[in-house]
C-alpha cells in the first residue's frame, strides 16, 4: 500500500460532506457538492483531473433528454450491469440529502453518453418505482445481485427524519434509524418489494456492503438507538426463480465493529477495507483484506500504509473510493493553513506496485456511503468523517475545457430544452432560474397558433406578473412570431356608429324696435 500527497487547487473546495465519486472508463467524476450548483457547472458533476500530484476539477454536462439531478449528499450508489460478465455499466443513485436538507426517495440511473478531450456528456434518467417504495433516506447502501440470469438491486439501512406525527418543536429535524427492512428493486418492471428478516433487529447506517453474484455481505455500521457499532457480519442471499424472489439472512462470526469505512475493489473477488471509526472519537487505522469465494467470506488484517503524523494525530479524516484499489483521503488543515476550510489530500493505493498505475482505475462494484451529516451525532464521530468542507469559488478559465462543437453528437431537442424560437437562448448546461416559480426547469407557455406549440416565457420577454396572469386566466396566448399573424387573420369587428341627435337652435330674445310708433309713444311718456 502506498500513500502520496495530492496538491490542492481552488476548485477542490467544492468537495463537501457526503460527496460521491463515480468511475467511468478509468475517469473519476465527483458528484454531490454542498449547496446548489452554480452557473459555471449547473450539473454539479465534475471530472477529477489528477496529474503530477495536482487535482483539478472540470465541469461535466448532461444530454438534453436528461432529467434534473440535484446535488445529493450521502446517497447510496453502485454500478448496474446487464449481466455479471458485462463490461458496460451504469450508476444507480438512490436517496440522499438535497442542499435544503430535504431527503430524497428518488432513484436515478446515470450513464456515459460521450467523452472527448474537450467535453464529457452524461445521460441521467429518473426511474419510476411502484410497490413497497423505500422511504427517503441517507447513509444506506445499494447493491446489485445476479441469480438465474436475472438482476435486482438490494437497498438496506440508512437514516431518515422522525415521522411528522412524532416530531416535537425541540426535535423537529432529528433523525432516526430506518426500519431494518430489505428492499428488492426490479428495474425491468419498476417494482419494489420489502422483506422483514428476523436476523436484522436494529437499524444500521454508514455500514459497508460488498456483493458477489447472488450474495451480499453487510459489515459494521452505526445504530443511533443503541449508540453502538455492530460487530456482526450479515450474509444476505437472494434467489430469483420464475416466481417470487426468496431472501435469507445468516449471521456470521468474524465481523468488525466500524462505521463509515471505505471499501475498494482490488481484484475479481478481493476487496480492501480502510478507514472508519471504531468509537466516537477514535479513528480506525487498521486495514483489512476481504476475499469472497463462492458462498464464503474471509476477512484478514493486512499491513497498513505508513500514515503521516498529520493523519495519525488528526481527530477526523474523510475520503471515498476512486475505483480499482484507489482511495481519495483527506484531513482538515484548519490549524496549518491560512485558509480555515482548506484540507490536505492523499491518494491511497492498495494494490501492488507493479499493478499500481494511475490510468488503470476501474469501476466501483461495492457500495458504501461517504459520511454522516454534521449535527446528527457527536463531534468527530460519523457526522464529520469522510467529507470535505469549503465554499466554491468561480472557475478559472484555464481549469475549464473549451467547448468544441465538432466533438458533440446530434441530440434531439425535446421537452423543456427545445429551441422555441430564432432568438431562443435556453440551454440545459447554462440555464439558471429566471422567475421565482422556476426550480429546475424553465417556465413555458403554449402558443395557440395552429396546432399549438410551446415557447419559453423568458424568450418571449414576459414579466413575472404577466406570466402569472396568463396562467390563471382562460385566454389564448400567441408568441412574438405569431402575434402579428394572428391579428392579420382576424375578421375586423363591426363598428357600430352612434346616431347623433341634432342640437336644437337657441331662441332669439325679442328686442324692441324703437322705430315703431308705439315704442316712440312709450318713450315719450317715459321721459315726460
Amino acid at each position: 500500500m502506498s500513500l502520496r500527497v495530492v496538491s490542492t487547487v481552488n476548485n477542490s473546495s467544492l468537495l463537501q460532506p457526503g460527496f460521491s465519486l463515480l468511475n467511468f472508463d478509468g475517469h473519476v467524476f465527483f458528484f454531490g457538492q454542498k449547496g446548489w450548483p452554480k452557473r459555471s457547472c449547473p450539473t454539479g458533476v465534475f471530472l477529477l483531473d489528477i496529474k503530477q500530484n495536482e487535482l483539478k476539477m472540470k465541469p461535466a454536462f448532461f444530454s438534453k433528454d436528461s432529467c434534473y439531478l440535484p446535488p445529493l449528499r450521502y446517497p447510496a450508489l453502485c454500478t448496474l450491469r446487464g449481466n455479471a460478465e458485462s463490461e458496460e455499466y451504469q450508476y444507480i443513485i438512490h436517496g440522499g440529502k438535497t442542499p435544503n436538507n430535504d431527503l430524497s426517495d428518488k432513484i436515478y440511473i446515470m450513464s456515459l453518453v460521450s467523452k472527448s478531450s474537450k467535453k464529457t456528456t452524461f445521460q441521467c434518467i429518473e426511474k419510476d418505482l411502484g410497490g413497497d417504495v423505500p422511504e427517503a433516506r441517507y447513509g444506506h447502501t445499494i447493491n446489485v445481485v445476479h441469480s438465474r440470469g436475472k438482476s435486482m438491486s438490494v437497498i438496506f439501512g440508512g437514516r431518515s427524519y422522525t415521522p411528522l406525527a412524532q416530531r416535537t418543536t425541540e426535535k423537529w429535524n432529528s433523525v432516526v434509524d430506518c426500519f431494518p427492512s430489505v428492499f428488492l428493486v426490479d428495474f425491468e418492471f419498476g417494482c419494489c418489494t420489502s422483506y422483514i428478516l428476523p436476523e436484522l433487529q436494529d437499524g444500521l447506517a454508514f455500514h459497508v456492503s460488498v456483493a458477489r453474484n447472488d450474495t451480499i455481505y453487510i459489515l459494521g455500521g452505526h445504530s443511533l438507538q443503541n449508540n453502538t457499532r455492530s460487530p456482526s457480519l450479515y450474509k444476505l442471499k437472494v434467489d430469483l426463480p420464475l416466481g417470487s424472489p426468496a431472501v435469507t439472512c445468516t449471521v456470521l462470526p468474524g465481523g468488525i465493529s466500524v462505521s463509515s469505512a471505505i471499501v475498494t475493489q482490488t481484484g475479481d473477488s478481493e476487496f480492501v477495507l480502510v478507514g472508519g471509526y471504531q468509537s466516537d472519537n477514535q479513528k480506525r487505522l487498521l486495514c483489512n483484506t476481504i476475499v469472497l469465494e463462492d458462498s464464503k467470506i474471509e476477512i484478514v488484517e493486512r499491513a497498513s500504509p505508513d500514515w503521516t503524523p498529520d493523519i495519525k494525530h488528526c481527530k477526523m479524516w474523510f475520503g471515498c473510493d476512486m475505483g480499482k484499489g484507489s482511495v481519495l483521503l483527506g484531513i482538515p488543515g484548519a490549524n496549518k493553513q491560512l485558509i480555515s476550510d482548506a484540507n490536505y489530500f492523499y491518494i491511497l493505493r492498495c494494490k501492488g506496485a507493479e499493478e499500481d498505475k494511475e490510468e488503470e482505475l476501474a469501476a466501483q462494484i461495492c457500495s458504501q456511503t461517504s459520511a454522516e451529516d454534521p449535527g446528527d451525532s457527536t463531534p468527530f464521530e460519523d457526522s464529520e468523517e469522510f467529507c470535505f468542507g469549503a465554499e466554491a469559488n468561480s472557475f478559472d478559465v484555464d481549469d475549464t475545457d473549451t467547448y468544441n462543437e465538432d466533438d458533440e453528437e446530434d441530440e434531439s431537442e425535446t421537452g423543456y430544452w427545445i429551441t422555441c424560437s430564432a432568438s431562443c437562448n435556453i440551454d440545459i448546461n447554462t440555464w439558471v432560474p429566471f422567475y421565482s416559480t422556476e426550480l429546475n426547469k424553465p417556465a413555458m407557455i403554449l402558443c395557440s397558433n395552429g396546432a399549438g406549440h410551446w415557447v419559453h416565457a423568458q424568450c418571449m420577454d414576459l414579466s413575472e406578473p404577466m406570466l402569472l396572469r396568463l396562467s390563471e386566466a382562460n385566454v389564448k396566448y400567441f408568441c412574438n412570431k405569431h402575434i402579428d399573424l394572428n391579428k392579420g387573420l382576424q375578421t375586423p369587428k363591426k363598428v357600430v356608429h352612434l346616431k347623433k341627435q341634432p342640437m336644437k337652435p337657441l331662441r332669439k330674445k325679442k328686442t324692441m324696435n324703437l322705430t315703431t310708433p308705439a315704442k316712440k309713444s312709450f318713450l315719450r311718456r317715459l321721459f315726460e
